[in-house]
C-alpha cells in the first residue's frame, strides 16, 4: 500500500530524526578511540576493536533483527532498538568507573546492536517508500541528516573528554610512576560518564516517543521476477551488493575512525587532530547535496556510485604519495565552543578526510541496486546488507595491524581493493542475474 503524500512527508521527518541518531552513536567513536588508546593503555591494533566491537553486532544481529520486526512490526522494532541502544550507552558507566576495556566493548555491541535492528528496518523502508529510480535520493536526504549528527557528535565529545585534560595526557604520557599514572588515567576515564548518562536517558525518551507515533507500514509488491524466484539466493547481483558494501562500509569506517590517530602520529597535536573526523563527514554531507541534486535527474544512481569508487581510488593515491611532513593552515569556527579555529593540516590527512566525499553516495546507490527486483524478500535482503555493515569491524582492524608493523600513512593502501571492489558492482555486478527490461 502506498503512502499518502502527508504520510510518506511524516514518515521521511521522523526517519530523518532516527538517521541523526544513527550518526550521533555511530560517529562518536573516531573521539572515542584515541580516548580509550591513552585511558587503557591500548596498541593501535587493540585500540580498533572499539569499531569491531560496534560493527560486528550488525553482522550477528541482522537475521534475528529481521525475525524480531516480523513479530514486532517496524515501529515497535524501532522502539525495543532505541531501548537496547540505552542499555548498551548505560554500560558506559560502570565501564568509566572500573576503566573497563572490556566493559566498554561490550557496551559498544549492545548499541550497534539496537541500532542493527533499526537499521534493518529503517534502510529498506526508505528504499521502497517511492519509485525504485530515486532512492539514492531519498537515502541521500538521509545521510545529511546521518552526517550532520556525526560532524557535531565527535567535536561535542573530544570538547568533553579532552578540553581542560590536555595536562592529564600529557601527565600520563611522560609519568613513569605506577600508582599516579594510574590515578590519572581513572580520572581521565571518568570523563566519559556525564555524556553518556544524558545519552542514556535521550535514547529512553525516544523510544517512548516512537511507540506514540503513527508511521505506515508500506509493503513491497510481489514483482514479476520476484514471483519466479522464490529463494534469495537466486539473486546473484544482491549477493555482489553485500560483498560491495561490506568492502565500502570497511573503508567509509577507515576514513573516519582512524584519521584522528593518524594526525596524532603524525605529530598534530589532539586539540587540531579531534576536528579531523568531522572534517571527513562535512565532506561526505557536502556529497550528499551533490547526490540530491543530481540524481536521478543528471545522472543514474549507477553512474554516481562509479565516479565515487575512481574518485575513492584517487584520493587514496593522493594520501599514499604526498609527504607526511607537508601541511596547509585551515581556519573555522568551532561549532562546539564557537570560537575561531586555526591548525595546520598534513595534506595526507586532507586527503584521506576528502575520502567522505568518495564515500558518499556509496550507501545510497548499493542499496537500491541490490534491492531492485527482489519483491517480498525485501526484509531478508536487508538483513543481510546489514550484515555487510560487518565491513567496518574486520577492515579497520587489518588497517590497525597494517598502522603497528609498516606504518600509519602506508597503511591506507588497504582501502584500495576495497573502491574496486566497489567499482566492479557499479560497472558489472549490479546486472550479474539480473532479469532484462
Amino acid at each position: 500500500m502506498k503512502a499518502t503524500t502527508l504520510n510518506y512527508k511524516f514518515s521521511l521527518f521522523v526517519i530523518g530524526i532516527l538517521y541523526f541518531v544513527f550518526g550521533f552513536v555511530t560517529w562518536l567513536n573516531g573521539t572515542l578511540i584515541p580516548f580509550l588508546k591513552i585511558a587503557c593503555e591500548l596498541s593501535d591494533f587493540l585500540a580498533y576493536f572499539v569499531t569491531f566491537a560496534f560493527y560486528i553486532s550488525y553482522f550477528v544481529m541482522a537475521l534475528p533483527s529481521s525475525f524480531i520486526l516480523e513479530k514486532t512490526g517496524f515501529k515497535n522494532g524501532i522502539a525495543i532498538g532505541l531501548f537496547v541502544m540505552a542499555i548498551g550507552s548505560a554500560l558506559f558507566i560502570p565501564a568509566s568507573y572500573e576503566r573497563s576495556y572490556i566493559l566498554f566493548l561490550i557496551g559498544l555491541f549492545i548499541l550497534g546492536t539496537g541500532l542493527s535492528l533499526m537499521q534493518t528496518a529503517v534502510n529498506p523502508y526508505v528504499t521502497i517508500l517511492g519509485p525504485i529510480e530515486s532512492a539514492a535520493k531519498r537515502i541521500s536526504i538521509m545521510g545529511i541528516c546521518n552526517k550532520f549528527a556525526g560532524i557535531i557528535a565527535p567535536l561535542l565529545l573530544a570538547t568533553l573528554l579532552f578540553s581542560g585534560t590536555e595536562h592529564i595526557v600529557a601527565a600520563i604520557e611522560t609519568n613513569s610512576s605506577p600508582e599516579l599514572r594510574n590515578n590519572m588515567l581513572d580520572t581521565l576515564a571518568l570523563q566519559l560518564i556525564n555524556p553518556y548518562i544524558v545519552m542514556t536517558i535521550i535514547l529512553v525518551l525516544l523510544g517512548f516517543l516512537i511507540l506514540r507515533t503513527h508511521l505506515p507500514e508500506i509493503d513491497k509488491d510481489e514483482s514479476t521476477e520476484e514471483k519466479s524466484r522464490k529463494s534469495i539466493w537466486q539473486f546473484p547481483y544482491m549477493w555482489i551488493g553485500v560483498i560491495a558494501l561490506f568492502f565500502y562500509v570497511g573503508v567509509e569506517v577507515i576514513a573516519a575512525d582512524t584519521v584522528i590517530l593518524y594526525g596524532k602520529s603524525l605529530g598534530v597535536p589532539v586539540e587540531s587532530a579531534k576536528y579531523f573526523t568531522s572534517l571527513t563527514l562535512v565532506s561526505m554531507v557536502i556529497g550528499y547535496f551533490i547526490g540530491v541534486a543530481i540524481i536521478p535527474k543528471v545522472v543514474s544512481q549507477r553512474k554516481a556510485l562509479i565516479a565515487c569508487a575512481v574518485l575513492g581510488i584517487i584520493l587514496v593515491l593522493c594520501a599514499l604519495i604526498v609527504p607526511a611532513d607537508s601541511y596547509f593552515t585551515f581556519s573555522f569556527i568551532d561549532i562546539a565552543t564557537f570560537k575561531p579555529i586555526e591548525m595546520l593540516i598534513p595534506y595526507t590527512v586532507f586527503f584521506i578526510a576528502l575520502l567522505g566525499l568518495a564515500n558518499s553516495l556509496v550507501w545510497p546507490a548499493i542499496w537500491p541496486l541490490a534491492l531492485d527486483g527482489v519483491g517480498s524478500h525485501a526484509k531478508k535482503v536487508s538483513a543481510f546488507l546489514i550484515m555487510a555493515i560487518a565491513g567496518g569491524a574486520l577492515i579497520p582492524l587489518v588497517y590497525g595491524r597494517l598502522a603497528d608493523t609498516i606504518g600509519t600513512q602506508k597503511a591506507y593502501w588497504i582501502a584500495i581493493p576495497c573502491y574496486v571492489v566497489i567499482l566492479f558492482f557499479a560497472v558489472y555486478g549490479y546486472k550479474i542475474g539480473k532479469s532484462e527490461k
